[in-house]
């Protein structure tokens, strides 16, 4: 095998570094608010009290959903990374850095780091 070829092979964490479909999802809440709105205000109309309260359950989810979807739309790539983010190693939680060798810092002053120390050990 030449050393120019790439085989794609599973990693083991795909889970861990799956992205999210938020703006699936934010289009299906809107579609869903829709017809629930269309189906409340057609069955109050001719007299179905029971379904429309089945159509103001679903709209009443279907806006709650829409907020939640908003709310972690808005906190930023780290919960919804686009299309030009690649995946992340995810944080095992020991506060070391994942993904980069320990040698590498190319000799830059300060051990390669760029940003300023956190304080934490």
């Amino acid at each position: 095998m030449l050393d120019s070829e790439v085989i794609a092979m599973r990693t083991g964490s795909e889970p861990a570094t799956a992205r999210s479909p938020l703006r699936m999802r934010l289009w299906l809440s809107l579609w869903g608010m829709a017809w629930a709105l269309f189906g409340l205000v057609a069955f109050a109309m001719n007299g179905r009290p029971g379904w429309a309260a089945a159509c103001a359950v679903v709209l009443l989810l279907a806006v709650v959903d829409l907020c939640v979807i908003t709310y972690r739309m808005r906190q930023g790539p780290h919960y919804q990374p686009g299309r030009d983010i690649p995946p992340y190693e995810p944080d095992h939680g020991d506060g070391r850095p994942h993904g980069r060798s320990p040698g590498a810092d190319s000799g830059r002053a300060g051990g390669g780091r760029t940003d300023p120390p956190s304080g934490r050990p």
